[in-house]
């Protein structure tokens, strides 16, 4: 029997979770080097001290302290049901680790529960993922350039807009954007500084919207603007105005000289039967306009 136990005993010690055992009273009576390793506690540390005392303080991420009140140790030995969980438990280091507990009671020869066992692990893995799946839908919906909403992103809150204000003249508003005499500044300037003109624009453009509008890269040195709660072309052409006035004004410092761009902008409010195509095709009809007419200047159609 106690080859057995050694057996058993190293075999647990060497598993890769930390697994640790209590009696009826939740005093701790086994400890292994997973648990070790995880927590920053050594057996040591933990052995012949009650759970109660609140030593890895469990918590949830709402600060829900599990050691004193909803303990999964306690309440797998009053049920016989097994818990899992994922908590926050108290560092060696003082610092909080994400883990995912396991807990299950433990039987004597007759069935009758004399304590639980509790395996944990290290947690940093799955958040980890979940930072990795939530960068990578921010890089997906994000123009790499500028850093704003890219084309993909503005399509899926167009069809959103248009479901808000279905059946409705006005509601929403769109811009149609254009960078004046672009191609001519990148043959003059090179594509670096080109780039950074973009980043200017786009900047100008998405630090004076207000909360509730979206700007985002259509395409090229296009941008373009939803807006919401926009009942009037008094209004819209108000906004409209507001940005072109503004992006004027903007001015790209460079070694030897400072640039200035304007831009050419379509406007447009929503109306009944409107899909996301032909309100972005009318907006971009009016920004032509806007460009035959001279440049640097708003028509409202």
């Amino acid at each position: 029997m106690s080859e057995d136990r050694d057996f058993y005993k190293e075999l647990i010690d060497n598993l890769y979770d930390g697994v640790y055992f209590v009696d009826r009273d939740r005093v701790i009576t086994y400890w292994n080097k997973g648990a070790e390793r995880i927590t920053g506690y050594n057996a040591g540390h933990t052995i012949g001290h009650s759970c109660r005392e609140n030593l890895l303080n469990h918590v949830t991420a709402n600060g829900v302290q599990l050691c004193l009140t909803n303990c999964p140790l306690a309440a797998c030995m009053e049920d016989g049901n097994v818990r899992e969980a994922e908590v926050f438990l108290h560092h060696a280091d003082g610092h909080r680790l994400p883990v995912v507990v396991r807990a299950a009671p433990l039987r004597d020869d007759h069935g009758e529960i004399i304590g639980a066992v509790e395996t944990f692990s290290n947690n940093n893995n799955v958040i980890t993922a979940r930072r990795e799946l939530r960068e990578m839908r921010f890089k997906a919906f994000t123009d790499h350039l500028t850093n704003i909403p890219n084309r993909r992103y503005m399509e899926g809150r167009l069809r959103a807009a248009i479901a808000q204000y279905s059946g409705l003249t006005g509601g929403a508003g769109l811009l149609f954007i254009d960078v004046d005499h672009f191609k001519k500044l990148n043959d003059l300037h090179g594509h670096e500084v080109g780039d950074k003109v973009l980043r200017m624009v786009a900047n100008s453009l998405m630090l004076n919207l207000r909360a509730t509008d979206t700007v985002g890269r259509w395409g090229g040195e296009e941008f373009l603007v939803i807006l919401h709660d926009v009942q009037t072309v008094e209004a819209l052409e108000q906004i409209a105005a507001k940005l072109s006035t503004l992006v004027a004004c903007s001015r790209l410092d460079l070694d030897d000289q400072s640039l200035c761009v304007t831009i050419s902008v379509g406007a447009t409010l929503l109306r009944p039967g409107d899909t996301p195509e032909i309100f972005v095709r009318r907006a971009d009809q009016l920004m032509y306009q806007s460009k035959q007419a001279g440049r640097n200047r708003v028509t409202i159609g």
